[in-house]
Order: structure tokens, then sequence, then C-alpha cells
């Protein structure tokens, strides 16, 4: 990753997975989802301000925040910490613009993929679902632990996430529902 210039603009830019290069201050802004790459795809782009909600139904993002507990400084689990276990499973395929420093950009924390936004989305929702079977597995209930097994046979990832986004309103920084 490039570091900033210096004096006169605190441009930054920021090699996306692809190779391609963009400026956080021209090529990305808050309400973005999707970047239309010169590379001729779209990268999905998820920023520290958005809701878990973008992938996953507001109760399933309390209930995220309310049992997972964070091994940092934060109080609760946030889209960073969400996008961090993306980057475990897929390290040369997100790129991170950490502009903590920076007030001008409007966001502290950037992460463009080399997936498009839909794809990305099926994977959160798929690492979501392997989190969740972790914890059911830890739990002493097996009775609890073959009914999740059972449900999560039948769950169809692509199918729940061309509903959820089918339903939700994408067009602003907000994501609310339709």
């Amino acid at each position: 990753m490039a570091e900033p210039r210096v004096p006169g603009g605190r441009e930054s830019e920021l090699e996306l997975p692809c190779g391609k290069v963009v400026s956080t201050h021209d090529d990305l802004d808050l309400g973005m989802r999707e970047y239309d790459c010169a590379c001729g795809a779209s990268h999905a782009v998820v920023m520290d301000m958005h809701p878990l909600a973008r992938f996953v139904p507001e109760f399933l993002e309390q209930v995220l925040t309310e049992t997972i507990e964070p091994a940092d400084d934060h109080e609760e689990f946030t889209i960073a910490h969400l996008m961090g276990v993306v980057i475990e499973e897929f390290p040369d395929k997100v790129a991170v613009a950490d502009a903590t420093e920076d007030g001008a950009v409007g966001f502290s924390m950037a992460w463009v993929t080399d997936f498009d936004a839909r794809r990305l989305h099926e994977i959160v929702v798929e690492l979501i679902v392997e989190l969740m079977d972790h914890a059911v597995s830890h739990a002493e209930d097996d009775e609890m632990a073959a009914e999740f097994e059972e449900q999560m046979l039948e769950f169809d990832i692509g199918a729940f996430v061309d509903q959820y986004r089918a339903e939700r309103d994408f067009e602003d920084e907000h994501d609310s529902a339709v």
C-alpha cells in the first residue's frame, strides 16, 4: 500500500488486489458498495461505518454484537472484525486503506476486495455460518447442535443473499430495508 503524499494534499493511494491503484480521496466515497475498476472488474467496497446489517438481518447483527467478545479494544463485534475474518480466509483478495489519521475522507478504514459485492456477501454469510457452527459445537447441548446442523444443511446461502439483497436498499449509506 502506498504511503500518503505530503505536503499540500493528503492524497492517499491504495493498491487493489488486481494491481490497479486508486485514490482514497477521489475514487472511494461513503455511499460506495462497489468500485468499477479500470481492470474491468467490479470490486466490493466496505467501510468501517457500514453496519453488519449490510450482510445479515438486524436481529442477527444484534446476536453477533451481543455474543461475540472481540479480543481488541472494541466493546462489540463490528464490520472491522467481520472484514478481519474475510482477510484471514482471503489474505491476497482484500486491500485495506487505513485512513484513521486522515479526516478528509470520512472513513477510518476501507476494504476493497477482489470479489464483486454479491460474491463478498456470499462469502460473509458463509463465514458467519461457520462462526455460528463453531459456537454451537462448543455448546454442551447435543440436541441443539444436531438441530443447528440439520438447519444448516437446508440453508441455501445463494438464495438467502439474493432475497436479502432484493429486500435491502443499497443505494445510500444507510442500507435500509426497502
